[in-house]
């Protein structure tokens, strides 16, 4: 007499289990991201203030920033100041890397004062730089003019402004860069190095055809997370210049800040806030297609 097989359970109930696991993750998830951007969405198609209903006017308030100058302005400073920051910080974050890697003197105090920054608030950043560059007892000024260089007249010029908020943005961030930078040139192995001194290569022809190509994912890493973090400027902006004079250094976050709490128009400022996530992704769109390649097509 055969004896009935159990009946194997469907691949439905088998994965209940690991669904009740998860369903905390996917409820944050949803209650903390997905939720919010899909009120910021519906909100952007609304004419909406304080003590006003919202009332659907569809992309209405897409024109209206489309067409304000200012929001040019701000999209201009934007990229210019993210370019700016991104690529030289990069730069400056690989030179240190790569220095930190060949050894250097009192290692552990020099990792410190890199590291330093990192730990001090934005809001103190900026007032220790507000009196580094005063124009009357400043340090950084009375420098400057002991080299025979013009000061930065960063509360008049707009142009000194933003050349301001990027120095001080590249310093309180550089430790970010180079320590994704530091610790993936730790990773490459020594043997590749000796192997390419035996073979009679040359510091430079050893950086471009080993170190280069091995740290270029951690470059891309690195790069994409400065885009997204400098394209959210603002506590530098506002607290540095206030977004003058005469908006002249005004920033996207800054101009969204001002539409949203200033005039009160929270469908602009959320039209706004759609239009920075779209500039930001086109930004950095060749850095994500290079990132797929570098680390998943590869291997698909």
């Amino acid at each position: 007499m055969k004896l009935r097989s159990a009946k194997k359970p469907s691949r439905l109930s088998a994965s209940l289990p690991a669904f009740f696991l998860i369903s905390p993750v996917h409820a944050l998830i949803i209650s903390m991201i997905f939720a919010p951007v899909m009120y910021v969405a519906w909100l952007s198609l609304t004419k909406s203030s304080f003590g006003q209903a919202p009332v659907f006017v569809g992309f209405e308030n897409y024109v209206k920033v489309l067409s304000d100058p200012y929001f040019w302005r701000s999209l201009r400073n934007t990229v210019v100041v993210v370019l700016i920051v991104v690529h030289l910080e990069l730069l400056i974050g690989l030179g240190i890397a790569l220095l930190f890697a060949s050894g250097v003197p009192f290692r552990p105090f020099m990792l410190a004062a890199v590291l330093a920054p990192y730990a001090v608030s934005e809001i103190s950043a900026v007032v220790m730089w507000r009196y580094l560059f005063d124009h009357d007892v400043g340090f950084a000024t009375q420098f400057l003019a002991f080299l025979g260089l013009p000061d930065l007249e960063w509360s008049v010029n707009p142009t000194h402004g933003l050349i301001l908020v990027a120095l001080l943005s590249i310093w309180l961030h550089l430790p970010f860069t180079f320590v994704i930078l530091y610790a993936a040139r730790l990773a490459i192995p020594k043997d590749l190095y000796e192997a390419a001194g035996v073979d009679g290569a040359s510091p430079f022809q050893q950086f471009k055809r080993i170190t280069l190509p091995l740290l270029m994912p951690a470059m891309l890493i690195a790069m994409l997370f400065r885009y997204i973090f400098a394209f959210r400027l603002f506590s530098e902006i506002w607290l540095m210049t206030g977004g003058g004079p005469a908006r002249q250094t005004e920033v996207l976050a800054v101009y969204l800040y001002l539409e949203a709490f200033r005039y009160n128009a929270f469908g602009e400022a959320a039209a706004t806030g759609w239009l920075l996530v779209v500039a930001s992704l086109i930004l950095a769109m060749w850095y994500l297609r290079r990132l797929y390649k570098e680390m998943f097509a590869t291997y698909a």
